[in-house]
């Protein structure tokens, strides 16, 4: 997971600390026109709208400040709901200060936000990532009333990249930043605009520019969307040499430099040879040498990156820097580059070509080359020659099987570097089948509608490390009440008990749960009828995709399989009066659905089986009715509900 900054500030260094304490005392002058405002002018079915978003930025060369300004005018009373509570969100290293807000309601009159109204809470924790927020409500608002806030917001670093963001989940009349360039930056500053008319800045008073957008329509997030930075608009301000290179020649120039400066950290010395044959054992092709050196660099050296490596705040202080892959071999430990470069001296010693890798990240934004900064690839691998073949790989990713990458470095362009010649290669994307999730239940069905019995779930590839991620630095108990809560969500009557989690940090195993399951209620009676949903593992699962317009493309993050198995003991006395099952649906060269349903014939266990496969990535928005369409079918199958009666008859199809 990751937070965008989502805005800034500056007046520290302008005046003192003083004026800046004094300008987050006052507020700006009202416009009456603003206060009489009946009707939203960006959208006009918007429930409310920003007048104005304004944001300070003093970009030091220890820290960064932001002194935020917002004023919204609400229309209605689902504006009053959804603007009225206000989550400030932050990550470790930045402080939220100076939180002030106000209502100013239709006939004028002002109620100021308390200052023991704001209070801080976690709002995600996931893996080593964590996101606090500054909360609070807003008084006495209704619709006609304009409420607005500020805050100060403190980043303990500085950067020669600054983001800023010129849409909110509301249209906005006016947004406005004020920035004082770095000071003592080496290069100019320069800014790129992304999904949007570019916005140059111009030069204000006291040393700063403004730039500005006016009637900026609202961001909606959608399920299965692309990344924002890849939707909405913003710019990124940063520092860059003013030289002009055609793309080719600009990457292939970056490769080289990055190239030179890799190959000190993937010395090969005679401790990284012997390590190499003796972990390859008697590996013979290719393929099988490479996974037990990935595999030793996955289980023999800790990750001191990673949130469940067992090391303490005090241990991970005292730890010395690896200088070298023998360092990181000695050592058993290493940060994230360590480990991968060890990999790669493990390879090159091992007779492979092995290359430092540069690359994006899908979940954020889509890799542009025409975009000649390195911004956009911070992410990096091994790239290491299997026959005429570049294939990537990161050991320092704990819980990515070999062969494959973490789902949003899969399926992009790298760059491997040379000293020599430098490639764009597209990194390679895990089928469907390594992306499982595993689904079995051997339940009873009692008279009365309850079901019980025993259930397993087991996922692999890019699902498996997600779950590891979630769960992997939290205690037994946290991790079996997540669980639960997660079946209760789905199933508000489930009793779950004997829960037990598997290998939440094995990096070589899959990631199971099991456990032992009542559900009163779960098949409906009706006189002598029972009626009853086969799938048992999509029971309150909603639409993939509820809505019937799109305005996004759609984006799934990789291909995935789903199998499903249900043996179901029915009650005595029952018999199926029909045995229709849903259709098989075709995805063409995408994937498919399928399912089967089958009855003993002495009518006492149901069996139900269900797959689901696709291997479909990114649609145009333009496909989205055919999408749903589909998707909507799988959802209708999933919902089927057979028909038991009391002292039937069967009358089961063949």
């Amino acid at each position: 997971m990751k937070l965008q900054r989502l805005s800034l500030s500056l007046l520290l260094s302008l005046i003192g600390l003083g004026s800046v304490a004094a300008y987050a005392q006052q507020w700006k002058p009202l416009d009456p026109a603003h206060v009489a405002l009946k009707a939203p002018i960006v959208e006009k079915d918007a429930d409310a709208e920003a007048l104005l978003w304004e944001v300070y930025i003093n970009d030091n060369t220890d820290t960064t400040e932001y002194t935020h300004l917002l004023r919204v005018k609400i229309f209605t009373e689902r504006g009053k709901d959804t603007q009225s509570k206000i989550d400030i969100p932050y990550l470790k290293g930045v402080g939220i200060k100076d939180v002030a807000g106000r209502t100013i309601k239709p006939d004028g009159t002002i109620i100021e936000l308390k200052k023991d109204a704001v209070f801080d809470r976690e709002v995600i924790k996931f893996g080593g990532f964590k996101l606090r927020s500054k909360s609070f409500a807003m008084p006495g608002v209704e619709p006609g009333a304009i409420i607005e806030y500020r805050w100060r917001e403190i980043s303990a670093t500085s950067d020669n990249y600054l983001r800023l963001y010129f849409q909110r989940e509301i249209p906005v009349q006016v947004v406005r930043y004020y920035l004082k360039p770095l000071a003592g930056a080496m290069y100019p500053m320069k800014t790129v605009t992304f999904q949007g008319a570019s916005s140059n800045f111009v030069k204000d008073k006291d040393g700063f520019f403004r730039t500005e957008m006016t009637n900026v329509p609202a961001y909606r997030e959608e399920s299965r969307m692309p990344p924002p930075d890849q939707v909405r608009t913003w710019m990124l301000v940063y520092y860059a040499p003013d030289v002009r290179k055609d793309p080719a020649t600009y990457w292939r120039d970056l490769g080289r430099q990055y190239a030179e400066v890799a190959k000190e950290f993937m010395k090969v010395n005679d401790d990284i040879r012997r390590v190499a044959t003796e972990t390859i054992g008697d590996a013979t092709t290719p393929e099988q040498k490479l996974e037990r050196l990935f595999n030793f660099c996955r289980t023999k050296i800790k990750n001191v990156n990673d949130d469940a490596s067992g090391f303490t705040e005090e241990q991970l202080r005292k730890l010395k820097d690896n200088n070298s892959p023998a360092d990181t071999l000695k050592r058993g430990y290493g940060t994230g580059t360590d480990i991968d470069f060890l990999f790669a001296a493990l390879a090159q010693a091992a007779g492979f070509e092995a290359r430092y890798a540069k690359l994006g990240d899908r979940s954020r934004k889509f890799f542009d080359p025409n975009f000649t900064n390195p911004y956009f690839m911070r992410a990096y691998n091994i790239a290491v020659k299997v026959g005429d073949q570049w294939r990537f790989f990161d050991p320092a990713s704990t819980y990515v099987p070999f062969g494959m990458l973490r789902w949003q470095e899969e399926g992009i362009q790298a760059l491997v570097c040379d000293s020599k010649e430098p490639v764009m290669v597209r990194t390679q994307l895990s089928p469907a089948d390594q992306s499982r999730i595993r689904r079995t239940a051997r339940l009873k069905l009692t008279d009365d509608g309850t079901l019980e019995g025993q259930v397993r779930v087991e996922y692999t590839g890019h699902f498996a490390v997600s779950m590891k991620e979630e769960y992997d630095d939290e205690t037994a108990e946290q991790r079996e009440t997540k669980l639960r809560d997660a079946v209760k969500e789905r199933l508000s009557s489930a009793e779950v008990s004997n829960l037990k989690i598997e290998h939440p940090q094995d990096p070589l195993k899959p990631f199971v749960y099991s456990y032992t399951l009542r559900v009163p209620g779960y098949a409906e009676r009706t006189g002598k009828r029972m009626f009853l949903q086969p799938a048992f593992f999509q029971k309150g699962i909603g639409q993939m995709f509820a809505t019937s317009t799109r305005q996004n493309d759609v984006y799934f993050h990789f291909p995935w399989l789903e199998e499903d198995l249900v043996m179901m003991d029915l009650p005595e006395g029952y018999a199926l009066e029909n045995a229709d099952q849903p259709s098989d649906l075709g995805f063409g060269e995408l994937g498919h659905y399928k399912v089967n349903i089958g009855v003993t014939q002495d009518q006492r266990i149901l069996q139900y089986k269900r797959e689901l496969r696709f291997e479909g990535m990114m649609f145009p928005k333009s496909s989205y009715t055919a999408l749903k369409s589909a998707f909507d079918t799988v959802h209708k199958s999933d919902n089927h509900a057979l028909t038991f009666k009391q002292g039937a008859v069967a009358n089961v199809k063949q």
